[in-house]
């Protein structure tokens, strides 16, 4: 049974073309970047090259890149780099309460640091009022970190608008669009941050390449110590082969984003219809300001869990909403912060739609999800209460 894949915030395949592109770097062209003889400059020529094509996808230059290894190490960077280097002006750190744990919890070990940290609410559809932004800066304000779209949730946030205040109070700015970049156009001068974190594997490139623009002139330290790659301000052999799909896949997502955006929300808004139609089911998220191919749903009566694998054995592939240890099952942060009561929290399933999904893969989880569903109600009859089923 071939499996249907909808979960590409997850992890996106690999295209054929990013593949070809690599292969050279796995094989023959293994010599270092840093490396003066003749196969160390020819893959610098490469690495460069690369670095050139990640910056045009977000209208940077390609001085501004710094590559790393995954969108939690440039988060990391962005946070304690940028703080670290502006903690003379200030102490204070402004977030939101629905980013990622990368930022979340760099935040923390700042505080333990002595740096103080505002967590910026949401209202219900996981949206960042750009006002409470403004009323969260102090006087010892240095860094913004609000980002662009929730991974879980898919809500776009209005980034400009917050730039704009973050601007106005001479702030610096990162967002983490790490679920948008590759997947809507992410113009770094039109939004006007000073800092901004992409991953290859999130628009089909290779698991092991991300990058963080830092605007030109922005001061910053390095998060790592070591041989002075990346102009001495990420240090480490570069993973040349990751690097260059990542290239390759930057210039795929730049010339081919209308045509898969356009596919994407005929493919979502057929399938996000038919999921909430069926009875107490409920949507997450902004209904139209959200990612393209995202789909979030809590589901009444229904735990997380059990619903991913009863899918998963009917062939479709889906995320949970809710993070699991091996006490219990806890909504996430991010469906708390957005008031989303426990109850319905608890069977919530994301489902991300990629470029390699059809219509028929849409009717076939429209047939199954319904007949899933009622199944597991059976079994669990846990009364949900009027006035937890009215939040929705």
């Amino acid at each position: 049974m071939e499996q249907i894949y909808l979960d590409h915030t997850s992890n996106t395949p690999l295209l054929p073309e990013v593949r070809e592109a690599m292969a050279p770097y796995l094989h023959g062209e293994f010599a270092n970047p840093s490396s003066l003889h003749r196969g160390g400059r020819k893959n610098a020529k490469a690495l460069e090259e690369a670095r050139e094509k990640t910056a045009s996808l977000i209208g940077a230059r390609g001085e501004e890149i710094i590559f790393t290894s995954c969108g939690t190490e440039a988060n990391n960077f962005a946070m304690k780099g940028l703080a670290a280097a502006h903690e003379k002006k200030g102490r204070h750190i402004v977030v939101s309460s629905i980013e990622h744990f990368s930022i979340l919890h760099a935040a923390r070990r700042l505080e333990r640091q002595g740096y103080r940290v505002t967590r910026v609410p949401v209202d219900q559809a996981g949206w960042v009022d750009p006002q409470k932004v403004r009323e969260a800066i102090a006087p010892d304000t240095v860094l913004i970190s609000i980002m662009h779209a929730n991974g879980e949730v898919g809500t776009l946030q209005s980034i400009r608008e917050i730039a704009q205040v973050a601007q106005e109070h001479g702030i610096l700015f990162h967002t983490d669009a790490v679920s948008s970049c590759g997947t809507i156009p992410t113009n770094v001068s039109e939004l006007g941050v000073a800092a901004l974190t992409l991953t290859a594997n999130q628009f089909y490139g290779p698991v092991g390449a991300a990058a963080l623009y830092v605007r030109k002139g922005t001061k910053m330290l390095p998060f790592f110590d070591g041989g002075g790659q990346e102009e001495g301000r990420r240090s480490g052999t570069e993973n040349l082969p990751a690097i260059v799909g990542m290239g390759k896949a930057a210039e795929l997502a730049l010339s081919h984003m209308e045509e898969r955006t356009t596919s994407l929300l005929k493919l979502r808004n057929r399938l996000m219809e038919g999921l909430i139609s069926v009875e107490e089911v409920y949507l997450n998220g902004h209904p139209t300001q959200r990612l393209p191919g995202h789909v979030s749903i809590s589901v009444a009566h229904v735990e997380s869990e059990p619903l991913l694998l009863s899918l998963d054995m009917e062939g479709i592939s889906v995320a949970s909403g809710s993070a699991c240890n091996s006490k219990a099952m806890k909504s996430s942060h991010v469906l708390q912060a957005m008031g989303v009561p426990e109850l319905l929290a608890r069977g919530t399933v994301v489902l991300t739609l990629g470029i390699g999904n059809r219509e028929e893969e849409i009717s076939v989880v429209l047939d199954i999800f319904p007949k899933v569903v009622e199944r597991l109600r059976k079994l669990n009859r846990t009364p949900i209460p009027q006035e937890v089923r009215s939040v929705r």
